[in-house]
C-alpha cells in the first residue's frame, strides 16, 4: 500500500510520513534516477486525454498522484493537475523489475509522467495502462488528507497549493476565472477596442474616493500612492486621440476588508467616445450574458451554501431592470423620505436599522439607506440610474443638475458595475473635484488632469467592472477570497 493510504491503524505523525518519503526519495538516488527530473514532453494533458477520449491511443501525459488504490501486482492511480484527471492503470507483470520498484517509491503528491495506452476499464472509465514511468518531483510532505480534504478555511486561503491540489472545486473556479478573463478582452477586441497599460505608481490618486496605499520614489525624492484606479490616465488618452480603450489590471485601496473587499483586486475600465452609459450598460449587459452562457451553462445561476444546498438562483434573463435611484430608497423608507428635513430622515433611518455617523452630510445618509436596504437585497441585475450628483464628481450632470448620468449595476447583493456619460467640461471638472476634495485641494486634485480636458476631450461612456465580484456571482462564489487565488491575510503572530 502507499505511505499515505487510510489503515485501520492509528494515523502516522507528519514527521513519520516526511521520514518514509525521504527513504523513498534515497532509494529512487540509489537506483540512479532523478528525483526532480528534467524536461518531459508530452502529447497530452491529463485532462484533454480524458475529454477527447479514445480506445487504443498511445499517450504521454504527466501530473500529480492525487489518488492511489493498490491491489498488490495491479494499482490504480488517479494523475491530474489543476485542468483535470484520469486513471491510470500499472500492472506489475507489465512492468520491468526497475520499473516497478520506481513504481514502490511514488506516494500521493508526487509528481510523475507515464507513457502507455488508453483503454476502458471494466466499469466504463477511460483509462491509461502505463508501460514507463518517470519521476519528476518526489513530494516529501503528504497531500492534506484523501478523505477529509481541506477543511480550515484559514489555510485553504493561506496555502492555496493545498487547496488547489486536494479540492477540485477551487481549481475549477480559478480555471473558469481564467478562461473568462480571456473572453472578457476577447469581447472587447472584437468590438475594435485597444487594450493600454498606465501608471500603477501616481503623484495623485485620482479617479476615485478612497484611501490610498502610500510610498516614497528614492531617486525621485517624490511621494508616491499605488493607483486607487486608472481613470484620469484612460481619460488622457481619450483626449490624445484612442477613440476606444480598455485596461484590466490591478487596483489598490487602503480600506477594510470582507467578503466582499480585498485591498488588491481587479478592475476592468472601458471607454468609448461618443457614447454615453446607457450605450455600455448595454455593453455590460450583453458581455455578461455571453460570460454566463458560455461558461456557466446558461442565464440561472445557482448560489448554494457549504452542504451544497441552493439558496439563491440568480437570473440573468434580458432585459435587465432599470430603476431610479430615489425611487428605489422610497420604495424601502417611505414615499416622503425627500420631502422631510435631514434630521428626519436622521431619525427615520434609526427606525430602519441603518447605522449612521454624526459627520455624514446628508447625501451620504440617503447613500447609507440605499446600500443597506436596497444594494443588499438586490439580487437579480438592476441597473440604477439617476444617481445623486455628488456620489460621482466624474460624470456628466442630467438636465436640472441633481443627478448624474450613470448607472450602477447591482447583482447579488452588491455594485458590479458602475457606468458614466462621462463629465467632459475641463470647468465644472474643476470645481467638483475641489468640492470632493474639502480643502485638500493640493494633495487630492489632479490640476495635470484638468489641464489635459482643456485640450478637449470627446463625448464619451466609460464603465468600470470588479472582475473579483464578476467572478463571485458567476461561480456561485460566497466570498471574494474563493476567487482571488492570494487575498490579503493578517499576518500570523
Amino acid at each position: 500500500m502507499s505511505a499515505d493510504a487510510p489503515t485501520n491503524q492509528p494515523k502516522s505523525t507528519v514527521e513519520e510520513l516526511i521520514a518514509v518519503r525521504r527513504e523513498k526519495l534515497g532509494k529512487l538516488r540509489e537506483m540512479g534516477h532523478d528525483p526532480y527530473g528534467q524536461s518531459f514532453a508530452t502529447t497530452h494533458t491529463p485532462g484533454e486525454l480524458k475529454a477527447n477520449f479514445e480506445n487504443e491511443l498511445s499517450a504521454t501525459i504527466a501530473g500529480r498522484v492525487l489518488a492511489i488504490r493498490d491491489f498488490g501486482k495491479s494499482v490504480f492511480c488517479t494523475l491530474g493537475d489543476a485542468e483535470g484527471q484520469i486513471q491510470i492503470y500499472l500492472n506489475k507483470k507489465q512492468l520491468s523489475e526497475e520499473q516497478w520498484a520506481v513504481y514502490q517509491c511514488l506516494d500521493m503528491g508526487d509528481w510523475i509522467g507515464v507513457s502507455g495506452q488508453t483503454f476502458t476499464t471494466g466499469k466504463g472509465e477511460p483509462s491509461l495502462q502505463v508501460a514507463e514511468v518517470t519521476v519528476l518531483s518526489k513530494a516529501l510532505r503528504p497531500m492534506p488528507d484523501k478523505w477529509q480534504g481541506l477543511t480550515d478555511r484559514e489555510t485553504k486561503y493561506r496555502k492555496r497549493h493545498l487547496d488547489l491540489m486536494s479540492n477540485e472545486d477551487s481549481a475549477e473556479i480559478f480555471v473558469t476565472r481564467s478562461r473568462m478573463v480571456a473572453e472578457i478582452r476577447n469581447f472587447l477586441h472584437e468590438r475594435g477596442y485597444l487594450e493600454v497599460e498606465t501608471p500603477m505608481l501616481q503623484s495623485v490618486a485620482g479617479g476615485a474616493a478612497a484611501r490610498p496605499f502610500e510610498t516614497h520614489h528614492n531617486a525621485l525624492n517624490m511621494a508616491l500612492t499605488l493607483r486607487i484606479a486608472p481613470e484620469l490616465f484612460l481619460k488622457r488618452l481619450l483626449v490624445g486621440g484612442f477613440t476606444k480603450i480598455f485596461e484590466l489590471n490591478r487596483n489598490f485601496r487602503n480600506e477594510g476588508i470582507s467578503r466582499r473587499h480585498n485591498p488588491e483586486f481587479t478592475m476592468l475600465e472601458a471607454y468609448q467616445a461618443f457614447a454615453d452609459f446607457e450605450i455600455m450598460a448595454e455593453m455590460v449587459e450583453e458581455m455578461t450574458c455571453h460570460l454566463a452562457a458560455t461558461f456557466c451553462g446558461g442565464l440561472q445561476i445557482e448560489h448554494k451554501n457549504e452542504e451544497g444546498e441552493v439558496t439563491r438562483t440568480i437570473n440573468l434573463e434580458r432585459p435587465w431592470k432599470r430603476a431610479n435611484y430615489h425611487d428605489l430608497v422610497k420604495e424601502v423608507a417611505g414615499d416622503d423620505f425627500f420631502d422631510i428635513t435631514p434630521e428626519a430622515r436622521r431619525a427615520k433611518c434609526a427606525e430602519l436599522g441603518v447605522q449612521i455617523s454624526e459627520g455624514m452630510e446628508d447625501y451620504e445618509v440617503v447613500q447609507q439607506v440605499f446600500e443597506k436596504k436596497v444594494e443588499e437585497h438586490t439580487f437579480d441585475p438592476c441597473f440604477v440610474t439617476r444617481v445623486p450628483s455628488e456620489l460621482i464628481p466624474l460624470a456628466k450632470v442630467t438636465p436640472g443638475g441633481k443627478t448624474v448620468e450613470v448607472y450602477e449595476l447591482i447583482i447579488n447583493g452588491q455594485e458590479i458595475s458602475p457606468g458614466y456619460s462621462e463629465l467632459n467640461d475641463p470647468d465644472v471638472q474643476k470645481q467638483r473635484l475641489e468640492h470632493q476634495a474639502g480643502g485638500e485641494e493640493e494633495q487630492l486634485v489632479d490640476y495635470d488632469f484638468i489641464e489635459t480636458l482643456e485640450h478637449g476631450m470627446p463625448p464619451a461612456g466609460g464603465i468600470g467592472i470588479g472582475i473579483d465580484r464578476l467572478i463571485m456571482m458567476l461561480t456561485g462564489a460566497p466570498t471574494i477570497r474563493d476567487v482571488v487565488l492570494f487575498p490579503l491575510l493578517k499576518k500570523k503572530d
